[in-house]
């Protein structure tokens, strides 16, 4: 007969049968940008490495030529690709109950709800924890590196193992309003456009602008008569958003980036990845018991990072003063 930790053991995983699909999508759906990253096919899957590499194109090719004739041409190779190298970071997460916890709550339906609790705790921890990171300049001790670390203040910054002070390229647009505080729905939106117009190449452009919520409040305040005009797809997921030219915007909340943070990230996810390997997509791994322990741990990992294939196509906006 099976013992009270073993059917604690089955009903997690019955509960959590998909269980990196299941922590996968309670993760994207807490957060705006991971959901739209995900519906835009921008989680990628690697088998392995020492590092995250991701292709950049950094030049033109330098062989075209406007010739006449007999004029000779350009054969020379041209060196247009390099490689952004981003570190794997790792995180963990379990769900540990006590012995004693199991043994009081060894009834079908006692454990139905324990487990239920597990879970749903498991399910939140790792929403609130990954939105962080999304968001954060990587300085805590193997957190990965969110936007403030790709997308930088002052438009520099090592990211991806490529100095920017060296590589023009590689840098972030960006543009601090003057003064403090001293912004209007109408004198946002002319910081907003002097932003926009950099970060456009072609059709390249900016499709989603990640504001504070100072910031959110007061534009939203000047397009009241617009907000009809919100994505429909990002609302029916459950994001507040509103549109700025082709962009939807939106706000978000967390430890990083809170309401007086003043700053506004506008993205071209076209060139921003979740990276994760194949192997700890937040995978659930065997029931562990500890040796010097009364529990079950029953553990689920990841392990990757965020990237970026183009950093000139991303900006921030900030009041710092």
């Amino acid at each position: 007969m099976a013992g009270p930790s073993t059917i604690f053991t089955e009903m997690v995983s019955t509960t959590l049968r998909n269980s990196a699909k299941d922590v996968a999508d309670n993760v994207s759906k807490h957060n705006a940008l991971l959901n739209i990253l995900k519906k835009k096919g921008k989680l990628i899957t690697l088998d392995g490495g020492t590092e995250i590499q991701i292709p950049l194109e950094y030049a033109e090719n330098g062989t075209y030529t406007r010739y006449a004739g007999f004029d000779t041409l350009n054969t020379n190779a041209s060196d247009i690709a390099t490689s952004a190298k981003y570190d794997w970071a790792q995180i963990a997460l379990h769900v540990v109950s006590s012995g004693a916890e199991i043994r009081k709550n060894s009834g079908r339906s006692q454990m139905i709800n324990l487990v239920k609790t597990k879970k749903a705790n498991a399910l939140k921890t790792a929403a609130n924890n990954f939105s962080i990171d999304a968001y954060s300049d990587g300085s805590l001790a193997n957190q990965i590196g969110g936007l403030a670390q790709i997308i930088q203040t002052n438009g520099q910054g090592t990211v991806g193992g490529i100095p920017s002070s060296t590589w023009a390229f590689w840098r972030n647009k960006f543009r601090e309003i003057a003064g403090s505080n001293a912004y209007t729905s109408a004198t946002l939106k002319q910081e907003f456009n002097g932003l926009w117009l950099p970060l456009n190449r072609g059709a390249d452009k900016p499709d989603l602008v990640v504001l504070s919520h100072d910031f959110y409040s007061v534009y939203e305040a000047g397009e009241q008569q617009l907000q009809r005009y919100m994505d429909a797809d990002l609302a029916e997921s459950g994001f507040a958003n509103i549109k700025y030219k082709s962009a939807n915007v939106i706000f978000d909340d967390n430890a990083n980036f809170t309401t007086t943070a003043e700053k506004g990230y506008f993205l071209n996810t076209d060139y921003l990845y979740i990276a994760q390997h194949k192997d700890a997509q937040w995978s659930q791994d065997e029931e562990k018991k500890p040796i010097n322990q009364d529990a079950v741990v029953i553990p689920y990992y990841w392990m990757g990072n965020m990237v970026c294939s183009n950093r000139s196509l991303q900006g921030v906006l900030l009041d710092a003063a």
